[in-house]
């Protein structure tokens, strides 16, 4: 753990050549000047508590793993910042794994850390290791240090401020995000960099900048995904019955056809899925309102939609849950899943504890041609559990080259671009095993798992 943590000081981050976007100009954040105390004079006990933390603070790098921690604190860049929380956050913070955190904290930090330009310049405090002419455990820091004010101190505002975020995105570790918060800060003092005044200064300024950030809409709007984004990666979920914002997909669209496969015993299962009380489709405004334009679309080339699922209570998918636990029942083994063996449903991801369906903006459908009054042949069924109902199956969805094999024909694929394409224009994302299968992209319950059973809304 101690070479790990030593490795970090190296580490370079992506971030530092990145544009950040502000969510307030240094005019329009809070005046340091003005709403901090100034640092202690070089008499009297304030400045005597500092002197003794800075003695503190040496005696602490006797401690290796502690002057280790400090060490890995000092490197000024966004990425070792966030890796000095994956612990107490609970999740590994990073643009590639947490796109919506990131963007937070990014443009959060980048935001706040205008605020200690002025104070800096204004007071321009000696360092500690200047005033002793010693030299600070982060040798390396000094050159740049030396000329730079030290009060309030940037790294503890830094640290300070992302505990506070994290704490936000997960209130239930607060204690841990914040407890490495206030370690981050006390690092400036192990290595010699700042006074305690400083990092005391610094704590505050964090929560004011942070406090600054919450009057704008745009950071309220990131700070709602990086939470639904944690709540995704974490399996936290809120179920509830609120049947509000649903509406019936043909009344959305009259000319859909249904085919509500759960309702009968024709699917899987070979048996009737609980919730599913009525024949009918329902699904969220927001997604039927994109439906609506697919539909619109699809209709001027003579197709209309054909849908076999949409909203699917959590009832339902716990009924998949029980049926998928028991291994021996394979009726239906033949019509949906002949290459697939029983027990490797789970594993391969056919069946899952929680569904995009559940929340209520995500469809599976097919295309239904007028002029032949058939459904479209795609080269498979709705529900095949196996690799010819992937999209890229026989050629390539992206680009729509279709590439020959023994199962699927070149209109079979181009019947599938047809639909995936009016999808994605119309704001839907595809699913990687499902040709049938979209979820709207900006759904609108990205962490609501809803209960209500398959039947017709009340007025």
């Amino acid at each position: 753990m101690l070479v790990a943590i030593l490795m970090g000081t190296c580490f370079q981050s992506k971030a530092q050549s990145d544009t950040p976007t502000l969510y307030f100009s240094t005019e329009k954040m809070p005046n340091l000047i003005k709403c901090l105390p100034p640092p202690p004079d070089t008499i009297g006990t304030d400045f005597a508590h500092d002197i003794m933390r800075y003695m503190w603070g040496k005696t602490q790098r006797s401690d290796k793993v502690r002057t280790a921690i400090a060490v890995h604190d000092a490197v000024w860049n966004l990425d070792s910042l966030f890796a000095a929380f994956t612990v107490p956050f609970g999740l590994e913070v990073s643009k590639e794994k947490t796109p919506e955190i990131y963007k937070l904290l990014f443009n959060s930090l980048s935001t706040i850390d205008q605020m200690r330009v002025a104070p800096k310049a204004y007071y321009f405090r000696k360092r500690p290791f200047v005033r002793f002419n010693e030299h600070m455990y982060t040798q390396y820091e000094e050159a740049e240090l030396a000329g730079e004010g030290s009060y309030p101190s940037g790294h503890s505002q830094r640290g300070y401020a992302t505990a506070l975020l994290l704490s936000e995105i997960n209130p239930d570790n607060a204690d841990t995000i914040m407890a490495r918060g206030y370690m981050y800060g006390e690092s400036r003092i192990i290595v010699g960099a700042h006074w305690q005044s400083d990092v005391d200064a610094s704590r505050l300024a964090g929560a004011i900048g942070l406090a600054r950030l919450h009057t704008s809409p745009e950071f309220l709007a990131q700070l709602t995904k990086a939470q639904n984004e944690f709540k995704r990666l974490k399996g936290k979920i809120s179920p509830t019955d609120d049947a509000s914002q649903f509406v019936e997909l043909a009344e959305a669209i009259p000319d859909v056809i249904l085919e509500i496969r759960y309702y009968s015993t024709y699917n899987f299962l070979g048996a009737k899925v609980d919730g599913y009380q009525e024949p009918i489709t329902l699904i969220t405004r927001q997604a039927a309102d994109s439906l609506r334009a697919v539909s619109d679309e699809l209709l001027k080339q003579g197709y209309r939609l054909k849908i076999f699922d949409a909203y699917r209570p959590q009832c339902a998918v716990d009924h998949f849950m029980r049926w998928g636990a028991d291994i021996t029942d394979t009726l239906m083994k033949p019509y949906f899943y002949p290459d697939v063996p029983r027990d490797k449903l789970f594993e391969l991801e056919y069946i899952a504890e929680h569904s995009s369906h559940t929340r209520g903006s995500t469809v599976d459908l097919t295309l239904f041609d007028m002029r032949t009054e058939k459904e479209v042949d795609m080269g498979g069924t709705f529900d095949w559990f196996g690799r010819e109902s992937h999209p890229d199956f026989g050629g390539n969805p992206e680009t729509g080259e279709y590439q020959p094999n023994n199962h699927i024909t070149a209109e079979q694929f181009r019947n599938r671009m047809i639909l995936r394409r009016a999808m994605l224009r119309h704001g839907f994302k595809p699913y990687p095993t499902e040709w049938w299968h979209f979820t709207l992209k900006n759904e609108p319950f990205p962490d609501t798992y809803f209960t209500f059973p398959v039947k017709k809304l009340d007025d």
